[in-house]
Order: structure tokens, then sequence, then C-alpha cells
């Protein structure tokens, strides 16, 4: 037997409880063959065997982002860059800048700015953009995609005027005039987004391929992505019939629509080890940044809300009973949950639907699980709910989080120590492009929780921080769970799909802090070398 490739001169760390570690990998036919010495590894080597030398540096299993916008990051990857601007006059100067080189009235989207990181904390308004945007209309949101800013021209095509009602699950923010300022939340996004001309077959693949290719400069071997699939499943079938797809996709579809899927005979989740479908998302409430995170108690500096409930939570008993549609199916839930309430409204859904068919495994998923009650904590366990979960937002939001939520509920925030104690299935993903798609990222975050202002050095809520080999494990093998995956991917193991990433040191010899400055090496996805540093 001769291996396709091995990996020589590294640090393995493999997942497997049967064998943590080792110091080669050896790979046949797109699945590993061994795990074990070096000179294991050479036996297997002959002259057509690649030889992949890790330079002394780590050997992981393929990071798996259980959560990501996939197509809407590569869109991302050429628009307009908001994201660290920092302040709003900043905004409107990138905005212009941007403009200038489009096609008049071609829309300009995405952005992804922050607010919290400006001079008091200023939302933006329309006629800050309107004067550098004359021709193009324009709809930037929010970093975390549940607030957005239209200029005029935009809110003049989609037709919001002052008369216009909220949107259940939605609020359009107005000034004393009564007049638009141009902010539009949660299901409010959408009187603005079906205006928006649709992406054309080649912009899909552009967008789709410029993502592939950063994921794989990144060691992302997987993806959990929560666009609809079924704007782009087409494209990434393309992709991969012309052999430039680097990454294996887990796709989602919106559980409002399960009934007509079920119609068309979708039972359980099928496709292959590259392409597969079969988890269906759905909202409960927004984002805590936007103030639409829904709480039992309103938010400390903004005492006359309590956030909002999602729409798809309207009318009572309906998501209910779309999860139990999509549970007689075999398909999995993912639903959306920030807000102490919203996860206690989600946990409930999934334990009533539970009671059809108590035994079935049903790994239902709560999407961030960000903000809890501490009641709630051992649910996720005791009903086998996996917390899909993004370490890069806790060090984000606690710049600002205990200003918006008071001491008490901030210590029960990104509760991972907590979840992992209490038995809960972890699963670590960034939300791509909210946050940065660099897994190092987010280990570091998980395990120093250090704030991105720099003003936590000993990490904020550290009691809630956990070790880098749990975060590692979240990353692969609890991402694979999470996706019904765990027999073929996850671990460094004879007979597992070979998908691994080679790092440029031991991040288990180097300090937590000192993470981040790690690069990737190399990856390799189905045992071939999709990047090389």
């Amino acid at each position: 037997m001769e291996a396709g490739l091995v990996v020589l001169n590294g640090r393995v760390r493999t997942m497997d409880p049967r064998r943590p570690e080792a110091r080669a990998v050896a790979v046949l036919g797109g699945r590993i063959a061994l795990v074990g010495s070096e000179e294991e590894a050479r036996d297997l080597a002959g002259p057509a065997t690649q030889v992949l030398d890790a330079e002394g540096g780590l050997v992981l299993p393929g990071f798996n982002d259980a959560h990501v916008h996939f197509l809407q990051g590569g869109v991302q990857l050429a628009g307009v860059q908001l994201r660290d601007a920092r302040s709003p006059q900043e905004l409107a100067e990138r905005l212009g800048r941007f403009a200038a080189g489009q096609p008049p009235e071609s829309w300009i989207l995405n952005g992804l700015w922050d607010h919290e990181g400006w001079p008091g904390a200023p939302l933006p308004t329309r006629e800050l953009i309107d004067a550098v945007t004359p021709r193009n209309p324009v709809f930037v949101c929010r970093l975390d995609c549940h607030m957005g800013l239209a200029n005029s021209l935009a809110l003049r095509l989609a037709g919001v005027t002052r008369d216009t009602a909220d949107a259940p699950g939605g609020l359009i923010l107005r000034g004393a005039d009564g007049e638009p300022t141009g902010i539009l939340k949660d299901a409010a996004m959408g009187l603005v987004y079906r205006v928006v001309p649709p992406m054309s077959p080649p912009e899909i693949a552009d967008a789709l391929r410029a993502a592939t290719d950063h994921a794989a400069s990144l060691g992302v071997t997987s993806v959990q992505s929560m666009d609809p699939l079924s704007d782009h499943l087409a494209a990434l079938q393309d992709l991969r019939a012309a052999g430039v797809l680097k990454t294996r996709v887990y796709g989602a579809l919106p559980l409002a629509h399960s009934a007509a899927l079920l119609q068309v005979g979708l039972r359980t989740p099928f496709g292959d080890e590259v392409l597969r479908l079969g988890l269906l998302k759905a909202f409960s409430d927004g984002s805590l940044g936007s103030k639409t995170a829904w709480f039992y108690e309103p938010y400390t500096d903004d005492p006359s809300t309590c956030g909002l409930a999602g729409e798809e939570m309207e009318p009572e008993g309906a998501m209910l009973e779309r999860v139990r549609v999509a549970d007689r199916a075999g398909l999995q839930v993912a639903i959306h949950a920030i807000g102490d309430r919203a996860n206690a409204e989600v946990l409930s859904l999934f334990e009533e639907a539970a009671l059809d068919d108590p035994s079935s495994d049903r790994r239902s998923r709560v999407e961030h699980a960000q903000h809890l009650r501490s009641q709630d904590i051992a649910r996720f366990a005791r009903r086998g709910v996996v917390a899909s979960v993004q370490p890069s937002h806790a060090i984000d939001d606690g710049r600002w989080a205990k200003s918006t939520l008071g001491p008490e509920r901030c210590l029960t925030s990104y509760p991972w120590r907590s979840l992992l104690d209490a038995g809960a299935r972890l699963a670590l993903g960034t939300d791509w492009p909210v946050a940065s798609l660099d897994p190092l990222l987010g280990l570091y975050a998980a395990v120093t929780r250090r704030t991105t202002d720099g003003r936590h050095p000993g990490g904020w809520i550290p009691e809630q921080a956990i070790t880098l080999e749990e975060a590692v494990r979240a990353y692969t093998a609890g991402s694979a769970y999470a996706e019904f995956q765990e027999a073929v991917k996850g671990t460094l193991a004879p007979g597992m799909l070979a998908d691994l990433v080679v790092l440029s040191q031991d991040l288990f010899a180097c300090p937590p802090e000192a993470i981040p400055e790690a690069h990737v090496h190399a990856t390799v996805m189905g045992g071939e070398v999709v990047y090389r540093r």
C-alpha cells in the first residue's frame, strides 16, 4: 500500500481519545490510513507519495465552522469595508470612496459597521450618507446583520415613508419629525431587501469561489452555512464539478419552508461528504447590539424595551408546529437565540417537540446561545440540544455589554464553561462575515475572553473561559457531531476523511495570548493540499 500523502515532522493532536497524539499522518484515497510515528508513515511512502513537511508545527483535524454565512461572506470580501470605521464621519467617507467606483444605480450592501466603537455610540442616519451616495441606493448593515442603514434613495425605492408601519418582529427608527432615520431593525430590513435585485449566477459563483479560497487559507475544511442553500446550491455543485470547491458544506434552508420542502420529498439529511442538506434554520429574536435580542427584563441602558421576539415566533404555536413537522421527517432544526427569554422559549419548543418521540437523536441546535438564565443551562444537556456558539462575539460584545445588560446578566453571558460542566455539547464557529472566519481568533477568544478593546486583560467573565483542548475539540469533533458527521470527520484516525490543517506553531506550547500569531502552513481536504503558504 502506497500512501498518496504523508505529513511528517509535526505535533499531531488527533482529538481522538484512543490516540490523542502522534507524530505523522498517512493518507490513502482521500482518507486517513495511519496516525502514528514518522517511521510508520515513511514505510507507507513510495515514489509517487506527496510529502508534506509540517516543519515542527501543529497538525489538527480541519476546522469545521458550525455557523457561517458562506455566500454572504464571499460577497463581503469584495464589498465596502466598514467594520473598523472609527466614527460616523469615517463611515461616510469610506462609503463615498467606494460609491465613486461603482456603476450608477447599483446597490451598495453589507458593510458591517459597528457604532459601539464610536464616541458616544450614536446610530448613523441617512442624512450622514446621502450626499456621498447620490447615484447609488445604499443599505449597509451593522456587523450583526440585525440592523441596517439605508440612504434616502434606498428608502424611496423600497417605498418606506413616515406612514410605513413597523413589520411584526421589526422596527423602523424615526426622528422627532416622524420621518425614518434610515435605520431598520430585523424584520423591517426586509422592506428594503425585497427591492434589491438578486445576484446573477456569475456573481454568486465568484462570491463562493472567493469564500472557499478564503476558508482554505485559514484551515477551515468544513462549514455549516446558514445562508438559504436554495440560493446557491447549483453554483456550489458547479464549483465542485470544476474541482475548485475546497470546503465541505452542510447547508440550511428556512424552517418556515418546511411544509413545502416535505411535499417535494425532503426526508432526513441527504447529499454526500462534500455537499449535504438537511438543516432547517429559524429565528427567535435579533441581536444584542441592535437591542432586538429578547430578554425577560428590560435593557439596562434602555428600560423602554426588552427586545423583540422574532416574527417567526408569531402567532403562538406556529414555530412549535414547524419544529414538529421537521422533526417527524428526521430533519435537524437550528434556531437563532440571543437573549435569555429567546433561549428559554426555544428550549421549551425543543422539549415539547421531543415528547412526540423521546428516543429520537435530534441534535436540535440553538444558534448563538449567548445570554442564558442559570436555570436554563442544564436544559441543553438534558435534552441533547447542541449549543452552537461563536467565541469572537464575546470579546466584541464584552466591550460594552455590561452597560447594556447590567453586571448580573453578564455572569451567564457566553457561558461556555457552565455549558460544558453541565454536560452540553459545544460546536464552535464564527458567524462569518459577522466576525472573522479565522479559527485562531475563535480559539483565542474561547480561551482568554480578552475583549478587543484591551480593557479586560484577564478576560471578560473569565470563569466562563474554556481550555484550549476543549476549544479545539468543539471546533472539530464538536462541530462534526452538530451535523451528524462525527463518524467521518472531526478527528484524525484511520478511516476518517483526510481533512487536516498544519499550523506554524504548537498552540499548546505557547501562551494563550499568542494564539493569533500563528498562521496556517497548509490545509488538506480529502487528501488534497488545497492551500499552502
